[in-house]
């Protein structure tokens, strides 16, 4: 299959391929603008995957560029975790990273360029004023009073704006273009506003700052973007995107086009309710592991090639809808099912003493890190008299569908012995303490010399050796699949989305590195905690079960 076969089409790769082919583009240039206002989503990781795959698909560039006209709401914090998360996910930007306040003095330059054409006034109405003088979607706007001043009177008040002579609300620069226009965006909209806050990359130089309609077309431009992509959300700003261009001096002229936001179940995408989830402790930061930010899906243990395996499933569209979590997660199964050691962990621990087996006596047990590939080489395991299994996994009585440790039957230790369940010890409660076991030592990597079937096989970890470890069983944050719908999305958030246990891993894991992923055998795919864990300290997170076990439960 050759590359053009290979890549994945939609129709913004047909739009370019047949820029190209007409020739009215040599070279693709896109670029990558979030706010730096907080953490990235699942959603920017969309846009990231679309923006730098394009210019490496077609050997082009594409830009990270901080949208950074609302100093209010910016922190570096902000710049350097949105770094972070294109480095993760697999790209790099093309030259130095950009900002939108680096253009600050060609944008004011242009602001002047259309007051002095008589497309630009300086208008003092207060902002509740302008919004009343809007008009509705079903009635036309009105003009603003100080509509019709000089271009000559409108430039000495701009300057008097960039000077601080006008307090913040007070006066601001709006394009001059229709208050009777059918779309909201086009009638006389602002494009400079007086703002006396400290700009992290700035300073204290400006006091006035462009709005994003003003400031994100005028910066295309300068960069040479060709594919100027955004969410469906921009469609009716496109107009005022095209306006701008076409009224000031600038060579470059790009396009924009627009595809569908991802909307994915049980989360919500607005930064404001993401941020609002953070200032008002409802999660633990924006890494939260239960968040859709890329920061704490890394930290659960999701890992870029299926983030971006993800993206590329789901396509890019004009079409909104909102996609199943289930789809995200079969993409993180599937790559950790390919790629991640396996290892045991007993995370809901009772105690197990071999009684045959010889009191203080430790074996080495060999153990492959991968079913499928030996590649990935071998592990040793530990084995001794006292292990560690899960409760779940012993009954006194069961049927025959159970296929774990019951009274008076066998089963296998994984990549060990095969045991016999004899008897156990309750507690005053009857709860069961300890089961003791005998065990059968011709059986270590071979059936029964006998013939006897013993079907069922169980994790452990020895008691002596194990490592003591916290497990963080994350689930979904919200109940609903559409939380954003709701009233308040915050009454929906799930009680039950962090479940916390304390059990045993195998002594390997002790040098398990973080974020790194490990399928626990027969209980899921978990990774070491980026925060919280240390040495003497091990904390796991469940980065998703081993099955969908929400698809029967939303089936029903």
């Amino acid at each position: 299959m050759s590359e053009s076969e290979a890549r994945p089409t939609n129709f913004i790769r047909q739009i370019i391929d047949k820029d190209l082919e007409s020739g009215k583009h040599t070279t693709i240039h896109t670029r990558f603008p979030p706010e730096p206002n907080g953490y990235l989503h699942i959603g920017h990781a969309k846009s990231i995957c679309l923006n730098f795959g394009i210019a490496q698909d077609y050997k082009g560039l594409c830009n990270l560029r901080f949208d950074d006209t609302n100093p209010e709401k910016e922190d570096i914090e902000f710049v350097e975790s949105i770094k972070n998360d294109v480095n993760w996910l697999g790209f790099d930007w093309s030259g130095e990273i950009c900002y939108s306040s680096g253009y600050f003095d060609q944008l004011y330059s242009y602001a002047v360029e259309l007051i002095e054409k008589g497309l630009a006034y300086v208008d003092e109405l207060s902002p509740d004023e302008i919004r009343e003088y809007r008009g509705t979607l079903k009635e036309p706007g009105k003009n603003s009073p100080y509509r019709d001043r000089a271009p000559e009177e409108n430039l000495s008040l701009f300057e008097k704006m960039r000077d601080g002579g006008f307090e913040e609300g007070k006066a601001c620069l709006r394009a001059k273009i229709d208050m009777a226009s059918p779309f909201m965006v086009m009638r006389d909209p602002v494009l400079y506003r007086v703002r006396f806050a400290h700009h992290h990359q700035t300073g204290d130089k400006w006091c006035i700052y462009p709005m994003y309609d003003f400031t994100h077309c005028i910066s295309d431009a300068i960069e040479g973007i060709t594919h100027s992509l955004c969410t469906l959300e921009f469609q009716d700003n496109r107009r005022l995107y095209d306006w701008v261009l076409e009224n000031i001096s600038i060579e470059c002229t790009p396009h924009q086009y627009e595809f569908s936001r991802l909307n994915l179940e049980y989360t919500v995408m607005s930064k404001r309710k993401l941020s609002q989830l953070v200032s008002e402790n409802l999660v633990n930061g924006w890494d939260d592991p239960r968040m859709p930010t890329v920061s704490g899906m890394r930290r659960r243990g999701y890992t870029p090639a299926s983030l971006r395996e993800f993206c590329q499933r789901i396509g890019v569209t004009k079409q909104d809808n909102i996609i199943e979590m289930g789809s995200l997660e079969s993409c993180v199964r599937d790559d950790l099912n390919e790629n991640a050691p396996r290892a045991m962990a007993v995370l809901d621990p009772i105690k197990v003493v071999i009684e045959n087996y010889e009191e203080g006596s430790v074996e080495t047990l060999t153990a492959p890190n991968h079913p499928n590939k030996p590649d990935m080489g071998s592990r040793e395991l530990p084995f001794s008299r006292e292990l560690w299994i899960e409760r779940e996994d012993f009954r006194e009585e069961a049927n025959k569908k159970y296929k774990r440790l019951v009274l008076g039957k066998e089963v296998r230790l994984r990549n060990a012995y095969v045991v016999k369940a004899e008897r156990c010890d309750k507690d005053e409660d009857g709860n069961i303490t300890t089961i003791y076991c005998s065990y059968d030592p011709e059986t270590l990597g071979k059936d029964p010399a006998d013939g006897r079937k013993v079907k069922g096989v169980i994790h452990w970890v020895s008691a002596d050796a194990g490592v003591e470890a916290e497990f963080r069983l994350y689930d979904r944050l919200f109940t609903v699949p559409n939380p954003a719908a709701a009233e308040d999305f915050a009454t929906t958030i799930n009680p039950d989305s962090l479940e916390v246990k304390r059990g045993f891993v195998e002594p390997g894991l002790k040098a398990a590195e973080a974020e790194k992923g490990y399928q626990f055998e027969r209980t899921g795919y978990f990774c070491v905690d980026s925060k919280d864990s240390q040495s003497d300290k091990l904390v796991f997170n469940r980065t998703v079960g081993l099955r969908d076990t929400w698809a029967k439960i939303e089936s029903k």
